[in-house]
């Protein structure tokens, strides 16, 4: 893939991109609150209005939702969309990620005339099918419900003439590539590709390669794994009891949290496990109906929640302003996804923090893996860490990161895999959080597969595809 990088301009106030914006556009902008564009949006908005085909990286939380989403409203302004026929598809991962498009865009659709509808699986057709007839003019969408419904042949991509995908990694990384691939095939040629993207290789490459025509490439500062307003952290602690501590003190420190857990069972349990130590918390993980998936994510946007605990795929969907803290009390299993959950926080350039909790068992490898994300930590021990752990005392001490055994002697993790930061773990530190019913002192189930023996390899551990 060609790199015809363009360096990002500066947002400076008085003269913008949006001074080129229809007139009901910007004025639908600023009764948002939005009058200046962040730096992503001053990048790719004058080349996507001229028509080009678009490749964007950006950090989450960078504004990249309106940077592709404002191009759309003003193309199709205007017009009108034939039954069955919208001009304008917008392709997500996941259903909650095409709530939250949905969300950001729908005032704006709405001040300049147009429909826009979403498109996902868990919930019935007809709505969605009865919203396509009723000509809509953009469809957010996820891609297995999209591929059905243009199957069945209620939705036609014959009128086609903006398609997106938004995280497109993402996308891959959940084996959507062939469904998102005979989509974008679909639209017609000749029409304007937006493809927006934390990382621009593999299956992402392969889409820009038979999809985009001489995109116009965005990287903003591709060099940097974090963004600038976010501090990293590691806590050490010494067992597993000590983690639950350990996160708690974190919550009530800082206000409204993210935690992640590699599991679903245990993204539930230490949901649990907060409340019972007065700390309002929901879960989000694959196992919820739609329903409860919305409504647990509406108490967290709201404030009625302080803390939600979710795994890596259901937090896609969370685009939630005033996040100040994200919590890995279950490692990352890789770098991206590392830098994917941390994302959550210092959105838009709000200042947040990230801090990941470990014992000494797990130490070496969790280090790799941060160093592999290209941030740099703060590490601090829990017996000497200050009191309360906020955000701002987290980041006035600490130390930096140790050095590192050669051969994985303590990573405790799979080959090839994340470090195993213990898992949410019962009493005697002995079985994964999540197994209900077993004994606190029942052993392990060893695992011949890359030399696990700490927690059952369970469902979560497999791409969830939320997309249907």
């Amino acid at each position: 893939m060609s790199q015809n990088t363009t360096p990002a301009p500066e947002a400076t106030p008085g003269t913008t991109v949006f001074d080129s914006l229809r007139g009901d556009i910007v004025a639908a902008l600023a009764t948002q609150g939005i009058t200046a564009p962040t730096p992503v949006q001053a990048a790719v908005i004058p080349d996507a209005l001229a028509g080009a085909d678009v490749l964007g990286r950006a950090q989450t939380g960078s504004g990249k939702t309106l940077a592709f989403g404002i191009p759309v409203l003003e193309r199709l302004a205007g017009g009108r969309s034939r039954p069955n026929h919208p001009r304008a598809v917008i392709v997500v991962p996941t259903r909650e990620l095409a709530t939250q498009v949905a969300r950001s865009l729908q005032p704006l659709a709405a001040g300049v005339g147009l429909k826009l509808t979403t498109v996902y699986g868990g919930v019935p057709y007809e709505r969605q099918t009865r919203q396509l007839r009723q000509r809509a003019d953009i469809v957010v969408a996820t891609p297995g419900r999209l591929s059905d419904l243009v199957e069945r042949g209620h939705c036609s991509f014959d009128d086609i003439a903006v398609t997106v995908l938004d995280e497109a990694d993402h996308l891959c990384d959940l084996g959507f590539y062939p469904a998102v691939d005979e989509l974008v095939g679909r639209t017609p040629a000749g029409s304007q590709r937006m493809l927006l993207s934390a990382t621009l290789d593999g299956d992402v490459d392969k889409l820009v390669r038979r999809h985009l025509t001489a995109p116009k490439v965005h990287e903003l500062d591709p060099n940097a794994g974090a963004v600038t307003t976010m501090t990293h952290h590691t806590l050490v602690v010494g067992g597993f009891r000590e983690k639950v501590d350990a996160a708690v003190q974190l919550v009530e420190a800082n206000g409204r949290t993210i935690v992640f857990t590699r599991t679903r069972e245990g993204a539930i349990e230490l949901a649990e496990a907060l409340e019972q130590r007065g700390v309002t918390a929901v879960d989000l993980h694959g196992d919820l109906s739609q329903r409860a998936r919305e409504r647990n994510l509406a108490r967290f946007s709201s404030g009625a929640a302080q803390v939600v605990v979710a795994t890596d795929v259901a937090a896609r969907g969370i685009h939630v302003d005033g996040v100040k803290l994200v919590v890995h009390f279950d490692a990352a299993s890789d770098p991206k996804a590392y830098l994917h959950r941390s994302g959550r926080t210092a959105r838009a350039g709000t200042d947040g923090a990230v801090v990941t909790i470990t014992t000494p068992k797990f130490l070496d490898a969790l280090v790799r893996l941060q160093r592999g994300a290209a941030v740099e930590v703060l590490h601090h021990d829990i017996r000497t860490a200050p009191r309360p752990m906020t955000a701002e005392a987290l980041a006035a001490s600490g130390t930096s990161a140790p050095a590192t055994r050669q051969g994985g002697q303590r990573s405790g993790g799979p080959r090839g895999g994340a470090p195993r930061t213990g898992g949410y773990r019962g009493r005697s530190d002995t079985r994964s959080y999540g197994e209900r019913g077993r004994s606190d002192t029942r052993a392990p189930r060893s695992d011949s597969r890359g030399g696990r023996s700490d927690s059952r390899w369970t469902r979560e551990q497999r791409p969830e595809r939320t997309g249907r």
